[in-house]
C-alpha cells in the first residue's frame, strides 16, 4: 500500500502537469484573441475605406457598374457604403445654457401621431421621407381649444 507522502507527491505531479496546460493554454488563447483583435481594426478600418471611395465616386460610377467591373457583389459594395453611413460620429447635443431653435420652441404644443399600418417601408428613400414627414407633423403647432 502508498505511503500518505507518496499519494501527495503523485497528486502534486498530476496538478503540475494540468496547471503548464491551463497556463499554455490561456497565453495561447490570450496572443490569438491580440492578434485577431488587431486583425479585426485593420479590417474595419478597410471596410470604412472602401465605403469612402464608394461614396466619394457616386457621381462617376454607380453600384451595379461598379460591381460589374470588379466582380464584387453590389451587396457587399452596398453593405461597406451603407455601413460608413452608420459610423459617422454623431453630433452633440446642446449643453445647458446654449441656445437652439428648439430649446427656444414652447413646450406645451401640442403633437399628433401618425399611426402606424404595421408594415415596413420597402425603400429606404420612402422610409427617409416617411420619418421627415412625421418629424415635420411633430413640430406643427396644433391648435388647442
Amino acid at each position: 500500500m502508498l505511503t500518505t507522502e507518496e499519494i501527495q507527491r503523485r497528486v502534486k505531479e498530476a496538478d503540475a502537469d494540468r496547471g503548464a496546460k491551463r497556463s499554455a493554454t490561456a497565453a495561447r488563447v490570450g496572443d490569438l484573441a491580440k492578434r485577431r483583435a488587431a486583425v479585426a481594426e485593420q479590417l474595419a478600418d478597410i471596410d470604412r475605406e472602401l465605403g469612402d471611395v464608394i461614396a466619394e465616386s457616386s457621381d462617376v460610377i454607380e453600384i451595379d457598374e461598379l460591381a460589374r467591373f470588379t466582380d464584387v457583389p453590389a451587396a457587399d459594395l452596398n453593405q461597406w457604403l451603407n455601413s460608413r453611413k452608420a459610423t459617422r460620429p454623431r453630433r452633440k447635443r446642446a449643453t445647458a445654457g446654449t441656445s437652439t431653435a428648439k430649446s427656444d420652441a414652447p413646450h406645451d404644443v401640442a403633437t399628433t401621431e401618425t399611426p402606424s399600418t404595421g408594415r415596413l417601408p420597402t425603400s429606404t428613400a420612402h422610409a427617409s421621407s416617411a420619418a421627415d414627414a412625421l418629424q415635420a407633423s411633430a413640430r406643427v403647432p396644433a391648435e388647442v381649444a
